[in-house]
């Protein structure tokens, strides 16, 4: 039995569906959410290999008998894709005498004498595998994986880029659920993602955390297959709040600003409003010069001029800025050291990063706990996210920061807080050292 009557429904539906790649989870999928964590957890097959770390994902939608849902996993589960109470895969690939598994057996056995023919095959294979993929839309219209992919990414550049799809595109959660619906005639209300089991060594992952659908491989598959359904607009679009930027000093070469929580430190790809935004209406040639990630609060320096914008470069080039962060953690710890996990980001999964030992960039950061649940970081190299990872990961602290929705938990804010900065005057050539309250 796939569908599955829904009970506790006394929330109100949501006015429009979810929209997957950043979201609250409704009240409904969060009910739906616990009946599928109690199936998981007395099953033992199913929790045994969901325990290593597995994406689940729940379906609310109207059918005849009214409210009910689907649940999905990503992938395989326990090395089967066919359990009774989840969804089947968009195409089923795993068949022992189908045409993949057998074309598979034919290049295992010539790939040692015949290397050049087991590479070309297997290419014609996966191609083959991706035109199995034929993908329904809200409107009842088919597209095959291949035809999606090259639709989406439409531009000539692009198209070269990523010309097919990365393999095990279509078996996340969200294709598999809202493909049953569609073809079972069942109408999509909400969704939700979790996580159930340990994290990776690669990616920072929180058991029963709830997670947005991956953007690699499921945001062009999930733009094609939303079509016709009234879908909540991108938060992301919708602009930010605008706040107030606190001076902690100010000469005539450069400011050091107090940025809030939830402010972008330079204009981004889609929001322009930021600290530099604001600090050019008041001086025309200034330009910040360095970046705290959206959630961090703290200390920016903000240079008024090209020169001292130029001179602080390169002291934050020659590692010369050091810099202090206080965060408060999820659990308690205790104790000082050093981290040094290597990062790079995920692909398929922006705006993530993942700890790679073998292409990651050397990534280093001290700490040292100085109260019950806060620790003080000092960060000796700069990479996108270090911090939240290195708090968050299993061989660095393994205790996320509060409010880190992407390692850790959603929460009012990232307490994150750059509260000190030591540099050099780019003018005066004076030692700085500049401190900011932490304000949570």
């Amino acid at each position: 039995m796939n569908i599955h009557p829904l009970h506790n429904t006394t929330s109100e539906r949501p006015q429009r569906f979810t929209y997957p790649f950043c979201y609250e989870p409704h009240p409904l999928c969060r009910a739906a959410v616990t009946e599928v964590q109690q199936y998981i957890a007395e099953h033992e097959e199913i929790r045994s290999d969901a325990d290593r770390g597995k994406m689940f994902g729940v379906l609310v939608v109207d059918s005849t008998d009214g409210l009910a849902f689907l649940a999905a996993y990503s992938g395989l589960l326990a090395g089967r894709n066919d359990w009774p109470y989840f969804v089947p895969p968009v195409y089923d690939a795993q068949q022992p005498d189908g045409h993949f598994k057998m074309t598979e057996r034919e290049i295992s056995l010539i790939s040692h004498h015949s290397p050049l023919t087991s590479k070309q095959m297997s290419q014609e294979l996966q191609l083959w595998l991706f035109h199995q993929y034929q993908l329904l839309n809200a409107r009842g219209e088919t597209k095959d994986l291949v035809d999606i992919w090259q639709s989406y990414y439409s531009r000539e550049k692009l198209r070269r880029k990523f010309p097919l799809p990365p393999g095990g595109t279509g078996d996340c959660c969200a294709p598999k659920l809202l493909q049953y619906a569609y073809q079972h005639g069942l109408k999509p209300v909400c969704m939700a993602e979790f996580w159930w089991g340990a994290p990776t060594k690669e990616e920072v992952r929180q058991h029963l955390n709830f997670y947005p659908a991956c953007r690699g491989k499921c945001k062009p598959i999930l733009t094609w297959m939303l079509q016709g359904l009234d879908v909540d607009p991108n938060p992301e679009t919708l602009g930010l709040q605008r706040m107030e930027i606190p001076t902690v000093y100010e000469d005539d070469a450069l400011l050091v600003v107090d940025k809030p929580s939830g402010m972008l430190s330079v204009p981004g790809r889609i929001e322009d409003y930021s600290v530099e935004t604001v600090m050019h209406e008041r001086y025309s040639d200034s330009i910040v010069a360095h970046r705290l990630d959206m959630g961090t609060s703290g200390l920016l320096i903000v240079a008024k001029n090209g020169e001292a914008y130029r001179i602080l470069q390169q002291q934050f080039i020659h590692h010369e800025v050091r810099k202090k962060y206080i965060a408060m953690l999820e659990h308690s710890g205790q104790g000082t050291g050093v981290i040094s996990l290597p990062l790079r980001p995920d692909p398929m999964n922006r705006p993530r990063q993942v700890v790679d030992t073998d292409h990651g960039k050397r990534a280093v950061t001290r700490y040292e706990y100085i109260g019950d649940r806060l620790v003080a970081l000092w960060p000796e190299t700069g990479r996108t996210h270090q911090l939240r990872i290195h708090c968050a990961h299993p061989d660095g602290l393994s205790n996320p920061i509060v409010g880190d929705e992407l390692y850790g938990t959603r929460g009012q804010r990232l307490c994150l807080h750059a509260a000190e900065i030591w540099f050099r005057h780019p003018i005066s050539g004076d030692e700085m050292h500049i401190k900011s309250e932490i304000p949570f």
